[in-house]
């Protein structure tokens, strides 16, 4: 079948029959390792030899009824998924068709009147089985839930935020409620996600994990077990379980496998109980390098030679969540040197890098942003990084110390580059200090990269160029590319994420214009005859090289005809 259908040819069979028969292995596995076939060849072609249809598991969300047709034992020692429900049956989807004994034993165990088969590969049932199912001591089944809520009851005659207080205070490592919350981290960490939502809605205590920026949903616990998971994390991250009614901060260091991470935890009471978000800060995972941010080699020598320059004041825009804070990092990491005094005011410290002194924001004593960056500037730094420009004081000291011979960096949330100068202006900050110390503004976006296991050429629809508003002869070289979806990227087609840039250079002429107060529109029509190239336009240059899609780009950029 694999040689029918074009994958293979019948020399490369006959030599991998060979190998295969002198190794102890078999054929298709042998084609598989040494590349000459892919799995998901391997999928088609055992669908095909079956009448069956693939299916791909990575890009559904199945519903809960669903899921419930087929019992977690019996998905797992059948290695099966439930994929549709019917009025008198089920589809299902296995990685072996072939396997009649199978197919023969679910019409028996399931009661069902009719079975569709659907062909997925090995990985794929996989990852839907830990996705909808849990590991074999997984989080997500029912019967481990019930399991903690036996345990929880037992000890404490049904009381499970007294319970979870009891059994945090006591540090059972061995506890169910610990390790399901362990175990809801360390997924979480192993799927790269870079926030942990606990949401109490009405009915349900629904799990998010927001992974390259995307919010995907797992199964959650029984809504019964909210207050024990939520006050294990309260009591982790030193808050106040006794307290309810008011928002609280705090963090925990957890660790997962041979790695240590930090989570910084913000609790929020809502009408259905307090929602918790947890921020993972991964300090190995951390590319501080300036190609892994996404710039293209003409944008990273331009931004290069501004953050090597000796004062000046350089601000990183763009709202919550946009890779700014790793921008600056990435910044000071590159010209981090035995010769130069680096120092940082944060809330929080995010990461800790060698070599550079960094200091935590602490409104209940009183250290604030603007009495932090004060105190720094008489310990004679050569640069300055302020985590976020917040209030006209705080602005005031950054723009001073960089007429004074400081390097500084900072961030600020507005929605393009030029739009910064409009919010100082706003803040309060006279026109004439910003046009001397201003050296650059750099706005960014983040986009999702395609996965590089499964990017294959693609045709994207006229309306999904429309928007793009792309010239005729791009159109007529441009080699699109999107991702099909494996267990790579869990079926999305994406894996990972980088910028798009737009960068304002400040020159003589901005600088007057500046002075002179003129609308954001204005400037940014001087930065576009400048040679600024607005983010939706970097975007573009990256849909064309073949880094992202034309989704991403519209998703997360305006359009300057807009």
């Amino acid at each position: 079948m694999l040689v029918d259908l074009g994958f293979v040819t019948s020399p490369q069979v006959e030599a991998a029959r060979a190998e295969a028969k002198a190794a102890g292995v078999g054929v298709v596995d042998l084609l598989v390792a040494n590349k000459t076939i892919r799995p998901a060849d391997v999928t088609q072609a055992k669908a095909a030899q079956f009448g069956a249809e693939v299916v791909h598991l990575g890009g559904m969300q199945l519903p809960e009824d669903v899921i419930a047709t087929v019992s977690r034992d019996i998905a797992r020692k059948y290695r099966v998924i439930p994929v549709y429900k019917h009025e008198n049956g089920v589809t299902i989807a296995l990685a072996d068709p072939s396997d009649l004994a199978t197919v023969d034993s679910l019409s028996h165990l399931l009661r069902a009147e009719t079975i569709n088969i659907q062909v997925a590969s090995e990985q794929d049932i996989e990852n839907a089985l830990q996705k909808y199912y849990g590991e074999k001591k997984g989080i997500v089944a029912d019967e481990r839930f019930k399991d903690v809520m036996q345990d929880l009851n037992a000890e404490h005659g049904g009381g499970l935020a007294a319970a979870a207080a009891a059994q945090a205070e006591a540090a059972e490592a061995d506890a169910p409620l610990i390790k399901l919350v362990n175990q809801i981290v360390t997924e979480a960490f192993k799927l790269r996600a870079s926030d942990i939502h606990l949401e109490p809605l009405s009915k349900t205590f629904r799990i998010r994990y927001r992974i390259d920026g995307m919010l995907q949903e797992i199964k959650g616990p029984p809504k019964k077990l909210q207050a024990a998971v939520i006050a294990r994390l309260k009591i982790q991250s030193n808050m106040s379980i006794a307290e309810h009614r008011i928002p609280q901060d705090g963090r925990i260091q957890a660790n997962v496998g041979p790695k240590t991470v930090d989570l910084r935890v913000s609790c929020l009471p809502t009408v259905h109980g307090e929602s918790i978000v947890m921020r993972i800060l991964d300090k190995e995972g951390l590319k501080l390098g300036l190609p892994e941010l996404g710039f293209m080699t003409d944008d990273q020598q331009a931004f290069e030679k501004l953050i090597s320059l000796p004062d000046g004041i350089l601000l990183v825009t763009g709202p919550t969540g946009s890779g700014k804070t790793t921008t600056l990092y990435s910044c000071l990491h590159y010209i981090n040197r035995p010769d130069r005094k680096i120092i940082t005011v944060e809330d929080p410290v995010e990461y800790v890098l060698a070599g550079i002194n960094q200091v935590q924001v602490n409104e209940i004593v009183g250290l604030s942003f603007s009495k932090a960056l004060r105190a720094i500037l008489r310990q004679s730094p050569n640069v300055v990084m302020l985590g976020e420009i917040r209030d006209l004081e705080t602005a005031t000291i950054a723009i001073n110390a960089s007429l004074t011979g400081h390097l500084v960096f900072s961030t600020l949330h507005t929605n393009d580059a030029p739009s910064a100068v409009t919010r100082l202006i706003d803040m309060g900050v006279k026109p004439f200090l910003i046009a001397s110390s201003t050296r650059a503004l750099m706005a960014q976006r983040l986009v999702r990269k395609i996965c590089k296991q499964c990017l294959a050429p693609y045709t994207p629809t006229a309306d999904e160029l429309r928007p793009l508003n792309l010239p005729a002869e791009l159109l007529a070289t441009a080699q699109f590319k999107k991702g099909k979806g494996c267990s790579n990227c869990n079926g999305t087609g994406h894996r990972g994420r980088f910028g798009v840039f737009e960068i304002f250079v400040i020159d003589d002429e901005s600088r007057k214009l500046i002075y002179e107060r003129v609308p954001s529109s204005v400037l940014r029509a001087r930065a576009r005859q400048a040679g600024m190239r607005s983010l939706r336009e970097d975007g573009i240059r990256k849909i064309l090289a073949g880094l992202t899609t034309c989704d991403e780009v519209i998703r997360a950029t305006v359009s300057d005809e807009a």
